[in-house]
């Protein structure tokens, strides 16, 4: 019991390897064994995430399948079972409200919640410990939970110990627990940003916070990464749960109906990416960011069928939109019928002002300079000339 604690106790419950630990409830031959989630049967597409047998080989989310089994050819590759993924979600969440109403759903497999309350009648080590045995005894899934006053050390804390970790971080153990970690392990430092601050001999935590380097590391990443990121370490950013923070998260999708029912995956490929520049100028002008993509075909005889996927993170990358988008026309398509309509969509979105209100670079996919400047050329001639004058075609040239 904390009875006279003044500061909030803020939670992060982060599911370990979620779609992984899912998939072995679903089919227990899976314990123990390195494999991953993606396209079954196939070398195209990405692994969405990797189990932590898998993980010892250097296997990861966002990998090419066909790179996973160059380094592992014994790999098991299984495919996507969202229903199931949203059907624990529910569970776990149900669990957790039993706790406290203050819950802010981060994404489907973690979540924070506001624990200052109960905590004043419970320890809450007593608390994380029974919450973690509860998941693993009734769902069987393994969870690491991290215990601090700000959302931000609480996701810190919570990446401290995995699988099955219990980590508690106070203000006056930051330099003790964070400062020697790797300034890889910063909560949202992009994987083509910390290998900047390598390079420069930025090695850890307590480098990045050294006020000597501030000059250069804000050469490197710019003044408001760097801001940002010293105010989330320090400790000074926020320590409210808002359970209704995402509840104006909004999806967008567009369709189009042939004249003259389609057969070549080639032309429907096409009406795809024509239909995907269309929704991204909608996402682009609203100034979202989304973490889902979304296809849907339907046959002659007015069969629907759709098929999406979900990133890590947030992002609003046409490179990789249409790299998804291409990957589900691949799993839908069947070559012996013929389609009469075709669709794409966005889920899962959010202003990114939202995202940089709270978390800035701790929840935005980070991307290259190159990429953004490619964008805005994009942007910028689409918008003098019209939207579809130039776009991005991975396979050939327009």
């Amino acid at each position: 019991m904390l009875k006279n604690y003044k500061g909030r106790i803020i939670f992060h419950i982060d599911m370990n390897a979620y779609f992984c630990s899912v998939q072995c409830k679903l089919n227990p031959s899976l314990r123990g064994k390195a494999f991953a989630i993606g396209r079954e049967g196939t070398l195209k597409g990405v692994l969405s995430t990797a189990s932590y047998e898998a993980r010892k080989y250097g296997i990861h989310s966002a990998m090419p399948i066909i790179e996973a089994y160059k380094i592992l050819p014994t790999l098991l590759v299984v495919n996507h079972n969202f229903e199931a993924y949203k059907k624990y979600h529910y569970l776990f969440i149900d669990i957790i409200k039993q706790y406290t109403n203050l819950i802010e759903v981060a994404s489907i497999d973690e979540v924070y919640a506001d624990m200052t309350e109960i905590s004043k009648r419970v320890h809450p080590l007593v608390l994380a410990k029974e919450i973690q045995l509860r998941l693993l005894r009734e769902l069987d899934l393994p969870c690491s939970i991290g215990i601090a006053p700000t959302l931000f050390l609480a996701k810190m804390a919570s990446d401290m110990q995995k699988p099955l970790g219990l980590t508690v971080l106070r203000k006056r153990e930051i330099e003790e627990k964070l400062y020697p970690l790797s300034v890889k392990d910063i909560f949202g430092i992009g994987k083509k940003t910390y290998p900047k601050l390598l390079d420069a001999n930025i090695n850890t935590i307590g480098d990045f916070m050294n006020p000597s380097n501030r000059d250069l590391i804000i050469s490197l990443v710019g003044i408001n990464t760097y801001e940002y990121a010293t105010t989330h370490i320090l400790g000074k950013s926020s320590n409210e749960v808002k359970p209704d923070r995402y509840n104006n998260s909004k999806s967008i999708s567009t369709e189009t109906t042939f004249d003259i029912h389609k057969s070549s995956m080639i032309d429907i490929l096409s009406s795809i990416r024509a239909l995907l520049r269309e929704i991204y100028q909608r996402l682009i002008k609203g100034e979202y960011v989304c973490k889902t993509v979304v296809v849907t075909l339907r046959d002659s005889n007015f069969n629907t069928i759709s098929k999406r996927q979900t990133l890590d993170e947030y992002t609003d990358d046409l490179f990789t939109f249409n790299s998804i988008a291409e990957d589900l026309l691949n799993e839908l398509f069947n070559e012996e019928k013929t389609y009469r309509l075709a669709g794409v969509g966005f889920a899962n979105m959010v202003k990114r002002s939202e995202l940089k209100e709270e978390y800035n670079i701790f929840t935005v996919t980070d991307r290259t300079e190159k990429e953004a400047n490619i964008n805005k050329l994009l942007s910028e001639i689409n918008k003098k000339y019209g939207d579809e004058t130039i776009y991005f075609n991975k396979n050939k040239k327009k």
